[in-house]
């Protein structure tokens, strides 16, 4: 009996090893484990990145080769430091502490020593790295932008950080990846797909030979090209006349959605962010605390819309029976609703019905239409619940969902915002009577009022935004194709499209601004500015706001243009709705005594004003200031 059970001690032990062995061979030999068998060393074959388009099928990004110095720790034998930092053009210190970081990271796994070798750095270092065991050198692809400008929409790429290495398991150590704009939207189309070969190691870590013949090696896959929305030309023509000023354009086809361009100025040429002075580069540019060249102005900057949102004010009121298109008030410079103090409107003062309500831009009359709007129920929580559902079915009030990672919900207010805000106090239309002509509560940011002008020059409906026009042997997202219906009906959209038209009327607000062979429809809109100054609340010179689309039948462009500290609608951002429009439509500039007057004039001095220490006046419109009267006013401030 002992014999026996010994004998069966025996076959199951045996059993339990030869099972062992045939798991470990079979099994176990996966890529995944690989990973972690320190006889066998991988090295990647990094993909080429895909190619960014433009809409007119002009080169936006390429490549170009890169070289990095890589390290396995543990391979590493005695050598001449001081020789190695000298080629490398680093010093033993910085040698040390980057030799650190890899050995945090393993001591078994190659990672970036020191990336973005120049082509001449490689050529000299390549015959030298013989001696140097441990490091070797491994290519890959550091991005090239044709053109300078559109850096806020192009990103740029970096290397990963622990938490992007944690949240995706296909990046290592020293890979690189989208931070900003399409970079980072359409990184997983981009990149393409590692390949990589293994080689066998010995117990002294020599390689000698590749691990199964190549069996678990692959090919590195290409990225996709892409194919983006924005036409080149005219957004180079924005950064131009965005000069010397701060703010965002934005446009949008309305048949699409498609974004045509997005201006955020200042701007900056976005090849700064490439190769190894890109961290010095990004500092600068990350301490520009007057310009904040790397806030996108036109998906983060959220104000108060102004006048252009009595174009909303005006549906909603439609919609509602509260007006019709001949209901008229008569203004006498103010609108009297029982306040400390009466709304005031510069519109002249006369009889207002919708349309010269509009191309005049009335108070009085948008006062009333809003009054009328929320008086119409019961009680004023109904009233706004149902106005705050007209308004964001324009697109307002929330994220609007297009394909750039940033962006801002701005804020649309309903009843309940209200009564939180009078938590003990009956509140009515007069309370929020400000609302009605685009100042109170009421936030957007740009790419919400250019979406608002697209919904209105299709008479009742948008698609999403959106940046991307085609993807190398994909489709886009079906949710940039789905119409958004607004809930105003059809109708109601002529009259106030009537008003829009008749802005650049002979009596409109913009009447200085037409282009020829153009119908323009659009509005004009001043929001206040205010900011800080050593703890207290001070108003600086209003931003300068304009809307607009064009034709006025068929519309081909819908533009939203935010010049900060930039006056009234008409003076800087009238202009360039002008410019932009007909740049985009006719390939040319007529207008060019309009382009001259923008680019002869600065706001540079307006931006100064709060960190001069000095008093200063606000919407001083007597008093421009040309850019080389502000240059030598500088240079003399500096001496």
């Amino acid at each position: 009996m002992r014999q026996l059970l010994l004998f069966g001690t025996v076959i199951l032990v045996g059993v339990l090893f030869v099972s062992r062995l045939f798991y470990l061979q079979i099994y176990s030999s996966g890529g995944n484990d690989l990973f972690d068998d320190n006889a066998i060393r991988s090295v990647y074959d990094y993909p080429k990145r895909g190619f960014v388009y433009d809409r007119n099928g002009k080169l936006l990004v390429s490549n170009q080769p890169s070289y990095d110095v890589m390290v396995i720790p543990k391979d590493i034998d005695s050598f001449n430091i001081v020789e190695f930092c000298d080629l490398l053009k680093i010093d033993t210190l910085q040698y040390n502490k980057r030799l650190k970081r890899a050995k945090n990271y393993s001591p078994w796994l190659s990672s970036v020593f020191l990336s973005h070798l120049s082509k001449e750095d490689f050529a000299f270092l390549q015959e030298k790295m013989r001696k140097f065991k441990g490091f070797y050198i491994q290519k890959r692809s550091l991005r090239h932008y044709q053109r300078e400008v559109g850096a806020n929409v192009l990103g740029y790429i970096a290397e990963v950080n622990q938490g992007e290495i944690k949240k995706d398991g296909y990046y290592l150590s020293g890979d690189i990846i989208g931070k900003q704009g399409i970079e980072k939207s359409y990184e997983k189309e981009l990149r393409g797909v590692k390949g990589v070969k293994r080689y066998q190691r010995d117990r002294f870590n020599k390689n000698i030979g590749s691990y199964k013949n190549g069996k678990f090696d692959t090919l590195p896959v290409p990225g996709k090209d892409i194919t983006i929305t924005i036409d080149a030309e005219l957004q180079e023509y924005g950064e131009f006349l965005m000069q010397n000023k701060v703010g965002g354009i934005v446009a949008i086809e309305p048949k699409t959605g498609e974004i045509l361009s997005l201006v955020s100025a200042p701007s900056y040429n976005p090849n700064l962010l490439v190769g190894r002075k890109r961290s010095k580069n990004y500092t600068k540019l990350h301490n520009d605390s007057i310009h904040l060249p790397l806030i996108d102005k036109g998906l983060l900057r959220m104000h108060e819309p102004g006048s252009p949102f009595k174009t909303l004010i005006a549906l909603a009121a439609l919609q509602e029976g509260a007006i019709d298109e001949r209901t008229s008030v008569r203004c006498t410079g103010a609108y009297y609703y029982g306040g400390s103090r009466p709304m005031g409107c510069h519109c002249g003062a006369g009889t207002r019905v919708l349309n010269n309500g509009i191309s005049k831009s009335c108070n009085s009359y948008f006062a009333n239409a809003f009054r009328k709007t929320i008086d119409k129920y019961d009680n004023a929580v109904e009233g706004m619940d149902v106005w705050s559902k007209h308004i964001k079915s324009f697109g307002l009030g929330n994220y609007l969902g297009y394909d750039l990672s940033i962006g801002k919900k701005g804020n649309i207010p309903d009843g309940a915002y209200y009564n939180k805000w009078y938590p003990d106090f009956r509140w009515g239309a007069t309370t929020i009577i400000s609302n009605s002509i685009g100042q109170g509560e009421v936030l957007v940011t740009p790419i919400q009022l250019a979406n608002m002008m697209a919904a209105i020059a299709n008479r009742g409906y948008y698609y999403t935004p959106h940046i991307i026009k085609h993807i190398e042997n994909d489709t886009i997202p079906s949710k940039y194709t789905f119409k958004h219906k607004t809930t105003i009906d059809k109708k109601h959209f002529e009259p106030v499209i009537e008003g829009l038209h008749d802005v650049y009327g002979p009596h409109g607000t913009a009447w200085f601004l037409n282009a020829p062979g153009i119908e323009i429809c659009g509005k004009t809109g001043t929001a206040e500015n205010f900011t800080k100054i050593d703890g207290e609340r001070k108003q600086l010179t209003d931003h300068s706001i304009f809307v607009a689309f064009a034709p006025k039948d068929n519309p081909k462009i819908a533009l939203a243009i935010l010049v900060e500290n930039g006056y009234y609608g008409a003076r800087f951002a009238g202009r360039i709705a002008t410019l932009m429009i007909e740049k985009y439509i006719n390939g040319s500039i007529t207008r060019k005594d309009i382009e001259n007057w923008v680019l002869t004039y600065t706001l540079e001095h307006e931006y100064d004003k709060p960190f001069l220490g000095e008093p200063f006046e606000i919407n001083a419109k007597s008093r421009m200031m040309t850019v080389e009267e502000y240059e030598s006013k500088k240079t003399l401030r500096e001496q």
